[in-house]
């Protein structure tokens, strides 16, 4: 992890993104002190906690793997960290129920964790580290483990719960999704470096390079590489092996030239169809279709990569039929082609 610098604000839900191996796991662990740190400060409030060990920091952690006890109850489970702290059990009893209560596992308490499903499970895991009362809960891949429909359920009930407790919570995760619907903030990180913190509408209507603008969207960003050449008074993107041009919005007069090579970045929300037969733009052959109830997914091929879309119009296409193609000029991006960072209409 590269000079990594971030603050989470008091009882804010913040998510750190991006694929394995970027460093985000290893950030949690040097927060909840299982990691030793070669440089810098970490601080809970203003208190400097680098040389505290794990268990004076006032952290929960609710790990991937759940690490129950087989042999304990899920009561025994959720009470054995205040028994090893010699809490009263009167005390260790309220809390129990409060967190039993809050986590929907009430049914469950007498129940041993071999007779649980991964949710269930889960949400004993995540009971356990909240039952200390921590002021910062941690969440490394809480979700990874459990199927489609359980990993919704799951990702609202952790929402339910931090809103009732209000508990400042970090999350690890490599899915996006999860990310997005849980996070009030979401740093994203590639090869151990932080490449942008911001609310989910931020990073997905305003990355600031090619790796975010292709990490955060389902389906993802569409990067193709362009030239642009100079017609009619304005500018067209074109692409090497496809007769596509596709005009250049304005507000990109500025900052592009005629045989300028870049990345154009497009969402498959932004590219339309273009229904406007007097329009006079080029048509191109559909090379993929698929009707998904809600949506139609279309995808064409612009030279050696697919240009994807996605719309909620009620169209049909076989393989082949022409479609034109227009984009919505406010959400195109322009990155750099070699260093991958965004390129700012007046820049």
């Amino acid at each position: 992890v590269n000079d990594l610098s971030f603050e989470c604000r008091d009882g804010e839900f913040l998510g750190i993104l991006g694929p394995s191996g970027c460093g985000k796991s290893t950030t949690l662990r040097m927060i909840a002190g299982l990691e030793k740190i070669t440089a810098g400060d970490i601080s809970i409030g203003d208190v400097r906690i680098n040389d505290l060990p794990p268990r004076d920091r006032g952290i929960g952690l609710a790990f991937e793997d759940y690490a129950l006890y087989p042999p304990l109850t899920v009561y025994d489970n959720l009470a054995f960290n205040l028994r090893a702290r010699r809490v009263p059990e009167a005390e260790i009893r309220e809390s129990v129920a409060r967190i039993a209560k809050l986590m929907k596992i009430e049914p469950l308490l007498n129940m041993r964790p071999t007779g649980l499903s991964g949710g269930q499970k889960q949400r004993v895991n995540i009971a356990r580290a909240l039952v200390r009362r921590p002021g910062l809960l941690l969440l490394d891949e809480p979700l990874s483990h459990l199927d489609g429909k359980m990993r919704q359920q799951l990702r609202y009930e952790i929402k339910r719960m931090h809103h009732e407790i209000g508990c400042t919570t970090i999350i690890v995760t490599h899915d996006q999704m999860e990310a997005m619907s849980l996070a009030d903030r979401i740093a994203i990180m590639d090869m151990g470096k932080l490449q942008q913190i911001g609310t989910p509408l931020e990073v997905y209507d305003d990355p600031v390079n090619v790796f975010v603008a292709g990490f955060i969207g389902e389906p993802p960003m569409n990067l193709l590489k362009s030239t642009i050449a100079r017609v009619d008074g304005g500018f067209a993107f074109t692409f090497e092996g496809s007769g596509l041009r596709i005009r250049v919005p304005d507000r990109y007069n500025g900052v592009v030239h005629d045989g300028m090579t870049l990345t154009l970045g497009v969402r498959p929300v932004d590219v339309l169809i273009d229904y406007d037969a007097a329009s006079g733009a080029s048509t191109i052959p559909v090379a993929i279709y698929e009707d998904l109830g809600d949506e139609r997914r279309i995808s064409v091929r612009v030279g050696e990569n697919l240009l994807n879309l996605t719309t909620a119009d009620a169209v049909f296409y076989d393989r082949g039929d022409p479609v034109a193609l227009k984009f919505n000029a406010e959400k195109t991006h322009l990155f750099d082609i070699d260093t991958g960072e965004r390129i700012r209409a007046g820049a």
